[in-house]
């Protein structure tokens, strides 16, 4: 088959293994983006998130982490659900369901061995949030969205309720055009809504303010005591600049059976989620991103809700 071909049958099979959206880049060197990465990293933005400044020079050239890889192919998968919560504690929508990493990592693989079946014999890895890849700049040079001052890739027609998943690849493919606008044009609404002042002018997020980092990341038995009374009852990550965000209006539910929320989430008040044991936690989250944060980690959130870190 030609490039055309591969192409297509690439974009078909997308479709096929439940990707939402899919594009295509040249592998090379992303020198812009090491610099402003270098630029984040030397302000401490990163917190205690040592494993974003590892491997910097895999992190900004694919082709150190594929050995002749000539693309780079960017996959969108949607998680926005279809429920809403009735809980009083707020969980990210990210985590609602299966973990994320488990659920696209097993579809990359399939899909990676299906296409050697189909195309031939092909070197690639597939990576999603697992590996030092700068996913969102390269979903921008797939022409999938572009980069808001949130952070986050937004999709115009879909916003940006997506896990980004990238394939590296030896194999030589027809590319996209680059996402060539930035629509958040003067809009605000992610900067003024964010209640811990994490995001800053210039597309810039200080990573370590994010409430997302202070209820997942940060490993410490005590949050800072400054924010208190600034998560509103956000216990596991954070949505609100993506509640605020204008794009979002397009989300439609996703269509992955993984991601249908675990109904504890849903539905386990403040005091439920106080009296949950470790064992129960273990059982109902094994496979949930909540698993991330622990019993420990979940259980000291609460505190920091109720103002009684010390208890």
């Amino acid at each position: 088959m030609s490039a055309a071909a591969h192409t297509r049958w690439i974009k078909d099979a997308a479709r096929r293994f439940g990707f939402d959206h899919c594009g295509i880049a040249r592998a090379e060197a992303l020198d812009d983006d090491a610099r402003r990465l270098e630029q984040w990293l030397s302000k401490g933005y990163h917190g205690s998130m040592q494993y974003m400044a590892n491997h910097f020079d895999l992190r900004v050239d694919p082709r150190r982490l594929v050995p002749g890889a000539r693309s780079v192919i960017t996959f969108l998968k949607n998680y926005y659900p279809a429920e809403e919560s009735r809980s009083d504690i707020k969980v990210a929508r990210y985590a609602w369901g299966a973990d994320y990493h488990e659920v696209i990592r097993a579809q990359l693989n399939a899909f990676l061995a299906e296409a050697r079946a189909a195309i031939g014999n092909i070197e690639g890895r597939g990576f999603v949030d697992s590996a030092p890849v700068l996913e969102r700049s390269w979903a921008g040079r797939s022409g999938l969205g572009w980069v808001g001052k949130n952070g986050n890739l937004i999709n115009k027609g879909a916003g940006s309720f997506f896990f980004i998943a990238t394939l590296i690849t030896d194999l030589e493919l027809e590319y996209d055009a680059p996402y060539a606008r930035d629509y958040c044009g003067s809009c605000t609404r992610c900067i003024d809504a964010c209640p811990t002042d994490a995001i800053l002018p210039g597309k810039t997020v200080d990573g370590s303010r994010c409430i997302s980092y202070f209820t997942i990341e940060l490993k410490d038995l005590l949050i800072p005591q400054e924010h208190q009374g600034k998560f509103g009852n956000w216990m596991f990550g954070c949505d609100i600049c993506q509640e605020v965000c204008p794009w979002n209006r397009f989300s439609t539910p996703n269509r992955e059976p993984a991601f249908t929320p675990v109904p504890e989430v849903l539905n386990l008040s403040s005091s439920e989620w106080e009296a949950l044991s470790e064992e129960a936690f273990r059982t109902i989250f094994r496979r949930s991103p909540l698993s991330r944060a622990k019993h420990r980690g979940i259980q000291r959130n609460l505190r920091f809700l109720k103002g009684d870190q010390g208890a």
